[in-house]
């Protein structure tokens, strides 16, 4: 489960697509880079490869409940 979900704009242009992202797995902190073509660039150690493929398709459903579906 994710917990402490936060984003924000790479760019002053908030327009532009491109968010940085933190949240926390299994108390441990995850940092990340969330690129315009749904590419997600981890900036801290990366998840397990059992956790990975969940991760990223729970963060893909909170950019689009909170940035494509304004």
């Amino acid at each position: 489960m994710i917990s402490h979900f936060q984003f924000q704009s790479l760019y002053e242009n908030k327009e532009l697509p491109g968010w940085k992202f933190s949240f926390f797995h299994h108390s441990k902190k995850y940092l990340g880079i969330y690129h315009r073509d749904g590419k997600i660039e981890w900036l801290s150690t990366v998840p397990d490869q059992n956790h990975e493929d969940k991760l990223k398709s729970h963060i893909h459903e909170l950019m689009l409940y909170h940035v494509y579906d304004r």
